[in-house]
């Protein structure tokens, strides 16, 4: 049987009939039958759909890069306004929540601190705490397992639209987790209800679950590019490619003063747990180095459960800056509406990713220094977490 999606619990409830119903979702927010949950709103009985809000990348999930941003619109379909929660305004405004009296968040997360819904529904429960709206969580599987937690933590003073929150990169938790700790631990005290899962336990990935997996974004094609996100997003912050321009972005890593061979050969003798690291050249079709050829890896997990994911991309980055240091360089801002802190900077949560890169110091040991720093967010977690 596959996991019972919140979503499929709320609106089997009835709970919902006379409500004016905002809906945050985007082409990821479907069932196992792959119905769309503004369709399945629409269809349940009493239900008005007031509002549908989209966040990066769009409701449809149609533009392709980063930091573009989307236009408001209409749905000619549904009939229904359609409001962009990634455009001059990242959190919902009076005027748009007044068609509604219920804000619904059904988003598919993929599991890493730096992707941009779990801040887009933190601003929408600011919103909602301000104008007095009642917010409902559908909560989602974390596609990545709910077990691992990995990585820097944000630093105070390094917060932006990639990370709003102290928490390590990969944070093991659910979107319905994380808006539990969000709204409590971090004081928005908006009124908000989380509708838990049926079924979900926290070693499964998102392909034991019995639900299709549907892109979250264009860049994460599949399941496979969400399990190595967590690590590769970083090379977002150099002038090295993470794959964007080739049908495996974050999968594929590179550059054109890479050799291939020797970089894959070096990459393997380190030995990093549950990952082969197979030789690759490939040339982007857009973003950086669009149609120069860039030499690097392609990066095959072999065991889930021993991958380190940021472990990974750290040593891949520190690699790739061995290869040729007077070629490689950290992404000059902006990045993600930040103008002065240099993408990696905001990426990793504070300059000391950067810093001991530069410096020389392998991803290794920078690695036993995040499971000390994570502890105080380990211990935390555990009064939010909704599944053993």
């Amino acid at each position: 049987m596959p996991v019972r999606l919140g979503s499929s619990r709320l609106l089997s409830s009835g709970r919902l009939a006379g409500r004016r119903v905002g809906i945050v979702s985007n082409p990821a927010s479907v069932d196992a039958a792959f119905t769309h949950v503004v369709d399945a709103l629409l269809a349940a009985p009493g239900v008005i759909v007031g509002a549908i809000f989209g966040p990066q990348h769009g409701f449809r999930s149609d533009v392709q890069d980063n930091m573009i941003e989307t236009p408001h619109a209409s749905d000619s379909a549904r009939r229904v306004p359609v409001f962009s929660l990634y455009s001059e305004t990242r959190e919902p405004t009076a005027e748009m929540l007044k068609h509604i009296d219920l804000l619904v968040i059904d988003l598919q997360d993929i599991g890493a601190r730096i992707y941009t819904y779990i801040y887009t529904m933190a601003n929408c429960l600011r919103a909602c705490a301000r104008h007095g709206v009642d917010v409902i969580v559908c909560d989602r599987p974390n596609p990545i397992g709910g077990v691992e937690v990995e990585g820097p933590m944000l630093v105070a003073g390094w917060e932006s639209f990639v990370g709003q929150f102290p928490i390590p990169m990969r944070h093991g938790m659910t979107i319905g987790e994380l808006a539990r700790m969000f709204n409590e631990h971090f004081a928005i005290h908006a009124r908000l209800e989380v509708i838990p899962m049926e079924g979900w336990s926290r070693h499964l990935y998102g392909d034991a679950t019995g639900h299709p997996f549907v892109m979250p974004s264009p860049n994460i094609p599949t399941l496979d590019s969400a399990i190595v996100y967590p690590g590769t997003v970083l090379f977002e912050g150099t002038l090295a490619s993470e794959g964007r321009g080739t049908t495996r972005p974050f999968e594929l890593v590179g550059a054109p003063w890479v050799e291939a061979e020797r970089f894959a050969a070096t990459m393997n003798a380190r030995r990093l747990p549950g990952v082969h690291l197979r030789a690759a050249v490939f040339e982007p079709t857009f973003q950086k180095h669009a149609k120069v050829t860039c030499g690097g890896c392609q990066i095959h997990v072999v065991d889930r459960a021993a991958f380190r994911p940021v472990l990974t991309g750290v040593a891949l980055i520190d690699e790739m800056r061995a290869a040729d240091p007077s070629a490689f360089a950290w992404r000059p801002p902006p990045y993600e509406y930040e103008h002065d802190k240099e993408p990696i900077d905001i990426l990793a949560g504070s300059p000391a990713l950067r810093e001991a890169i530069d410096a020389g110091v392998r991803a290794e040991e920078l690695a036993q220094t995040w499971a000390i720093d994570n502890q105080p967010f380990t211990a935390l977690r555990e009064r939010f977490l909704l599944y053993s």
